[in-house]
């Protein structure tokens, strides 16, 4: 089973949604910035079982689309889902590989979304 990356740096939005995700898929982690994303999936092993990432809000220092466009340059193949801020569009992040979900969404739409993103994702590496 792939790994998903909770990439968020609020503690409490963070718990919610891992404990959320964690009720439908097997492995998720997280962590607190990109910065620390990124140094994850430097770790060969690591990187070679990361079916998703999934980024909260837009993160002090490098994130949001900067953050995608790094760790596509990094892993082009592993899908990210982006949980949109009220500051952020759709258009900031154009690449395949990439779904943006604005807010307010339901958790049932992120948790379907994950699903079908993560699943594409292992169908990629069989």
């Amino acid at each position: 089973m792939a790994i998903i990356l909770l990439v968020d740096n609020d503690p409490l939005q963070a718990f919610l949604r891992k404990s959320v995700l964690e009720r439908r898929f097997h492995d998720v982690q997280r962590v607190g910035d990109a910065a620390e994303a990124l140094c994850l999936v430097e770790q060969p092993l690591f990187a070679g079982n990361l079916g998703l990432v999934i980024s909260g809000l837009h993160m002090p220092g490098i994130g949001g689309p900067v953050f995608v466009a790094e760790l596509h340059e990094r892993l082009p193949n592993v899908p990210v889902l982006v949980l949109g801020n009220g500051s952020e569009a759709a258009g900031d992040y154009s690449s395949d590989g990439v779904c943006f979900l604005p807010r307010p969404f339901a958790t049932d739409e992120m948790l379907a979304l994950a699903g079908q993103l993560l699943a594409q994702s292992e169908q990629q590496t069989v």
